[in-house]
């Protein structure tokens, strides 16, 4: 519709100054005759004429009209499938018939603030224009709500528990319901079904998230148990993984042994060889592997958690990557599936996103969101070249630290501003940076008098001053700054970030969890259309066994798992004992206990309080 000193739409030409050319035109549309002489045109010609315009007319709407929806409908089709990798995945919304392979992905405590972050700090560094996105930002297609059944802000446990089993349950719990009965894993059951099965994590192997898939306990931190169960020797249906690369090596190792934390003398490593296991340890191993590699394989690379990526980069010699892990280990079970029915199922875990938001170090959080994303391109790459239908799924089992790229410094109205440059700066961790603080407290004699000891300060402070500006980038550190790590050693790692945070006016609201949504990512959107949107967390487990075509399978081996808990359904000490009420079920109390390689264990009633995040 024409507005005021604008020409319609479909005008054909600037209008004529010439009264009998508007004459003639109107003689044109009535079909009467002008004033002007026609010599050779009847009537009936010129009426013929215009009909034959009006039609030409006609036809140039329709196919103007038909241009312009088949365009829409391309564009459509374009919006739709962008991102897409998946292969052989049909129509939308279907899964694929026969052999299919499924990799799940786990970015632990990763929120949309933390790829914002990271997004801003890649922009940053590699100078590139604003726009410039990571690779998982192609492949967004809807978020998932985080709640578990025993708070609005869920843990790993039942974050984890709701993707293995499709059901919600109480913080602390390893694929457990709220009633403390196990509930069947889609790991489990796609074991059952033919699946080789695979897990890929950076932190400890017992942790929460892999734990889920393929072991059951009422409460986390029974990691000893759990290490049991993983390699098949406790699990009542028996080995449910076929690989298994991370770290936490020190539940596999008995009491009373160098790099040991369990709380028995049960020499788990022992017994999973007895049960086939291959089992490698070093960077060495690692690299040996090529494509020939032998299942079921356990690989421990720590003692603990792998060293966070901003440090490990400094260490490659001696643990691997998640990329190269999460591509050696998409490489070993394409090749054991090579020639079988069924494909593979696999769960990476960038797991220590958790951690770095737990310790509010956004240096650290950025490189593991970075290490991360460049193994979602790595399965990408892999998926595109697969002959065998696969689909990636990705998302977060919640967010941690209730990140801001925003941070109120002092009462005066804040700044609109956020400095990634200052990230830029860092090239350690503050649990780096901790560890060798209180290794240099450790290397100093005792004070003998108050002389020494002032003598001592003096010179600890010159060395804490030394440390911050080439491991942070940071050349003013307040005297408050200072006093607080040496009165404080205990807290270093949470002042060495918080330096670091204030610089760059990044806020945390917690060192905890917070119940914020959280992305879901697919390589194919078409196969995951029933992601798409906004979903609770159960819809991913859900999804998970769906795409697997194990729902019915899921059912008997939960009923399986309830026969060996008892006819009174309270049995089951292999599930071990039900939590207390009012009990903390997250098994953990969010302090960096690093003194050396990994976690000290804190002994407390023969659990282990620090083992969990």
């Amino acid at each position: 519709m024409a507005t005021r000193g604008q020409s319609p739409l479909l005008a054909c030409g600037p209008p004529s100054d010439h009264s009998g050319d508007i004459e003639e035109e109107d003689a044109l549309l009535t079909g009467e005759r002008t004033s002007k002489e026609h010599h050779s045109n009847s009537t009936t010609s010129i009426v013929r004429s215009r009909w034959k315009e009006i039609g030409l007319l006609v036809w140039a709407l329709v196919a103007t009209a038909a241009v312009v929806i088949l365009a829409a409908v391309y564009q459509h089709a374009v919006s739709r499938n962008s991102g897409s990798r998946g292969s052989g995945v049909g129509d939308a919304g279907e899964r694929p018939s026969g052999k299919r392979n499924l990799i799940f992905m786990v970015s632990d405590g990763m929120g949309p603030t933390s790829m914002e972050m990271t997004r801003n700090w890649l922009q940053y560094t590699e100078k590139s224009p604003w726009d410039a996105a990571l690779v998982l930002d192609e492949y967004l297609i809807g978020q998932s709500r985080t709640r578990s059944t025993s708070s609005l802000v869920t843990d790993s446990a039942a974050g984890a528990t709701a993707f293995s089993c499709g059901l919600k349950s109480y913080n602390g719990a390893i694929s457990i319901l709220p009633d403390h009965s196990p509930c069947g894993s889609v790991m489990e059951a796609a074991k059952r079904k033919g699946y080789t099965t695979g897990l890929v994590v950076t932190t400890r192997i017992t942790d929460a998230t892999p734990a889920v898939f393929a072991s059951h306990a009422r409460r986390r931190e029974m990691e000893d148990g759990i290490a049991l169960q993983m390699v098949g020797s406790t699990h009542p249906l028996g080995r449910m993984v076929d690989l298994m690369l991370g770290g936490g090596r020190c539940h596999f190792v008995p009491k009373g042994n160098d790099g040991s934390c369990r709380a028995d003398y049960v020499d788990v490593m022992k017994s999973a060889k007895e049960k086939g296991w291959s089992y490698i340890s070093t960077r060495e191993d690692f690299d040996d592997l090529g494509t020939d590699v032998e299942l079921p394989l356990l690989g421990l690379f720590a003692p603990g958690d792998i060293p966070y990526e901003l440090d490990r980069q400094y260490q490659n010699a001696t643990y691997p990557s998640l990329e190269e892990m999460a591509r050696t280990a998409l490489n070993a079970l394409s090749a054991a599936t090579k020639d079988s029915d069924q494909g593979f199922f696999i769960m990476i875990e960038g797991s220590r996103i958790d951690h770095a938001g737990h310790a509010n170090d956004p240096a650290a959080q950025v490189h593991e969101v970075l290490a991360y994303d460049r193994t979602v391109a790595a399965v990408l790459d892999f998926i595109k070249d697969s002959d065998t239908p696969t689909l990636m799924v990705s998302t977060s089992d919640h967010e941690t630290g209730g990140l801001a790229t925003a941070r109120q410094l002092h009462q005066e109205y804040p700044p609109y501003l956020w400095y990634p440059s200052v990230l830029a700066n860092v090239s350690h961790s503050g649990a780096y940076l901790s560890r060798a603080y209180h290794a240099h407290l450790s290397s100093l004699p005792s004070a003998s008098s108050l002389s020494a000891a002032l003598a001592s300060s003096e010179g600890t402070k010159t060395y804490l001053v030394n440390l911050i500006s080439e491991s942070l980038g940071i050349n003013d550190a307040s005297d408050e700054e200072l006093d607080t790590l040496l009165q404080q050693p205990a807290i270093a790692a949470y002042v060495f970030a918080d330096m670091v945070s204030r610089r760059a006016q990044t806020g945390w609201s917690t060192h905890g969890h917070s119940g914020a949504d959280v992305n879901i990512y697919s390589s194919d959107h078409k196969a995951a259309e029933r992601l798409i949107g906004n979903r609770e967390n159960t819809d991913v487990g859900e999804f998970l066994r769906w795409y697997l075509d194990v729902e019915d399978e899921v059912e008997k081996v939960t009923k399986e798992l309830n026969e060996y808990m008892g006819v009174d359904g309270v049995g089951g000490s292999w599930l071990g004992t039900v939590p207390g009420e009012g009990e903390r079920l997250d098994g953990q109390d969010h302090l960096d206990h690093s003194e050396g390689d990994h976690r000290r264990r804190e002994e407390v009633g023969g659990m282990c309080e620090a083992c969990g995040r």
